[in-house]
């Protein structure tokens, strides 16, 4: 085991924006099950910022609840839940350098990428984290668990990687790689085999479909609110339960049965839907067009639900409160169809939520870290005859955007325009005529889920990749995103799985995640660096290199004036391995 020192420098934050620099924090040796890994490079995300403001009231602040036993966290001096002060920064690359006598699956010299996202150890509103409930990488030494970091299918959290890539292009697959799930990520073509299933139905609305969109396999529970009694029949038959007394055929007490006057029918569904308590439901089919029931049905999708809503030729009428943010947090989804048969609306479900050929792209935010990422992604995705609009607020943001972006355009041949949004009259900003097929949202602003309905062609995709607040509700045109076809969907953090697709991208030259860096410090700038992400004073993102501890933020555009023999390495003006290298060797001795 090599010797560690006694004390570090960290950014802790010990309470709801309240971030220190302390230059005195222990470093802790591995206990017999642990490893202690130097920090090469951190990147700051704006993740950190909810975090920094939420602290205890963050749901990956919470302590752990379910898939490790407690006395394995009581011995685990880094788990830090609740109030106790932490260390945060999850996208992180590090060095093994100690390791305990009982550790079998990670060896002492290793570097390695961090996955920081523990999804079997769960938490009550999700799960744990590095840099959460667990010390992150703002520290020149973390402390990690082998109970811990290791997936019962035996996947580590800690990927190899080689010597040969820098540090921050590195560190920054991380934030590529929740990109990369957004797009890459299964989405459910039909209902939850297994699963829970609620079928309500207006007065005089048909039942079927439910058979053919259940082919993959059927629900586990169902139950039914219906109008009439023809409709639970209908709903027996169509699910295979023929037998008024199948406990799992529904429809439970609560039914309205026989009811033929439209507004009676609606005021009785209300009422039975009241009736379920806290039950949820992975999927709910609503035959019929009453806004106050779909408002009601809402609240009654399970985390990763699905609202199927059967039009049958009728409309809604008007703008309907949907739970955006839980699209995103909850990973539920809504889809719909103007005929009479369930099984048309999961025929447009796209298997991923990956960009097609011939796709016209808007990336709303464009210019923001996560947007350049999403814009310069797409582009080298190889995927053929893209358009792509690159859309923001601010013109010097997108400038420096299409300063990276434009020649990987030019060479690939996709066509890419630059919009300032509050120009859209302005000619030389002014966006193209044509409807968008894929709009990626960048920003948590709800009302543009409902600006991208009204704007998005036929067989649209949404992705709300920013994070919407998981308790907003916002109006939204249901009846022009059904009418259309369109699909909404979001997705959170990522997976081993999408990091090595990031990495293997990196490591063989096709993505070169160091395009996204802006500014560069050590622990000094640490603080001033994570105000900068909340105040968006910078375009893309910033590298902490803990080993430098007293050098501060450092836009790359003035890196001439503090390091010009690093700065006289960046490559056309941007971050790379040989500028990495140069600022390490003559930054560490300040």
């Amino acid at each position: 085991m090599n010797q560690l020192p006694s004390t570090q420098c960290a950014v802790q934050l010990v309470g709801p924006g309240q971030l220190t620099l302390n230059c005195e924090k222990p470093v802790t040796p591995p206990g017999p099950r642990q490893i202690v890994a130097k920090i090469e490079a951190v990147g700051l995300c704006f993740s950190d910022l909810k975090l920094l403001k939420q602290f205890a009231d963050h749901p990956r602040k919470a302590g752990i609840v379910s898939g490790i036993d407690a006395a394995v966290l009581k011995d685990i001096p880094s788990y830090v839940p609740g109030e106790l002060p932490v260390v945060p920064g999850h996208e992180a690359v590090c060095r093994i350098v100690a390791v305990g006598p009982d550790v079998r699956h990670h060896r002492l010299g290793e570097r390695v990428l961090v996955q920081t996202d523990y999804r079997e150890l769960k938490t009550p509103g999700s799960n744990g984290a590095f840099g959460y409930n667990f010390e992150g990488g703002l520290q020149e030494y973390v402390l990690m668990d082998e109970r811990v970091i290791l997936e019962r299918s035996g996947e580590r959290f800690l990927i190899p990687v080689a010597d040969s890539l820098g540090s921050s292009a590195v560190c920054l697959v991380e934030p590529w790689a929740c990109v990369e799930a957004s797009y890459v990520s299964p989405e459910r073509q039909g209902p939850l085999p297994g699963g829970r299933m609620l079928v309500v139905a207006d007065a005089g609305a048909l039942v079927r479909g439910l058979a053919a969109a259940c082919a993959a396999g059927r629900p586990g529970h169902v139950e039914g609110v219906c109008a009439a009694a023809s409709q639970t029949r209908a709903l027996r038959q169509e699910m295979g339960r023929p037998r008024p007394d199948d406990a799992q055929a529904g429809p439970d007490e609560t039914t309205p049965y026989d009811i033929a006057d439209p507004a009676a029918a609606v005021a009785a569904a209300l009422g039975a839907i009241a009736k379920l308590g806290d039950a949820t439901y992975d999927d709910i089919v609503y035959f019929g067009h009453d806004p106050a029931v779909i408002e009601a049905l809402n609240d009654r999708l399970a985390a990763r639900g699905f609202m199927n809503i059967v039009l049958a030729g009728k409309t809604i009428g008007r703008e309907v409160s949907v739970g955006v943010g839980r699209v995103h947090y909850g990973l539920t989804r809504w889809v719909g169809t103007v005929t009479d048969n369930a099984a048309d609306s999961y025929k447009h479900i796209p298997a991923t939520g990956e960009i097609r050929p011939g796709e016209r792209v808007l990336v709303v935010g464009a210019g923001g870290p996560m947007g350049q990422m999403h814009v310069i992604r797409n582009l080298c995705s190889g995927v053929p005859d893209l358009t792509i609009v690159a859309s923001d607020t601010d013109d010097g943001r997108l400038n420096l955007l299409m300063e990276k972006a434009r020649p990987m355009a030019d060479a690939r041949n996709v066509r890419l325009t630059a919009v300032n949004a509050t120009r859209p009259d302005d000619p030389s900003t002014a966006q193209p005529s044509a409807r968008h097929s894929y709009v990626a949202i960048m920003a948590p602003v709800a009302p543009l889920v409902a600006q991208a309905i009204r704007t998005a062609d036929d067989d649209a995709i949404i992705n709300i990749f920013a994070g919407i607040p998981a308790p907003t509700k916002h109006p939204l045109d249901l009846d022009a995103y059904i009418a259309k076809r369109g699909y909404m969907f979001g997705t959170s953090g990522s997976v081993i799985g999408d990091m090595k697709i990031v990495l293997a991208k990196v490591s063989a030259g096709q993505l070169d995640t160091d395009c996204s860096v802006d500014a560069v410090c050590g622990m000094a700038g640490a603080i001033e660096g994570l105000a900068a992400v909340e105040h968006r004073t910078l375009a893309g993102k910033i590298i902490v290199y803990p080993a430098l501890r007293n050098v501060g933020l450092i836009p790359l555009n003035r890196l001439h004036e503090h390091f010009p023999t690093a700065a006289a390495k960046l490559h056309n003006g941007g971050w790379c391995k040989d500028a990495e290298t140069e600022l390490l060797t003559v930054a560490a001795s300040k």
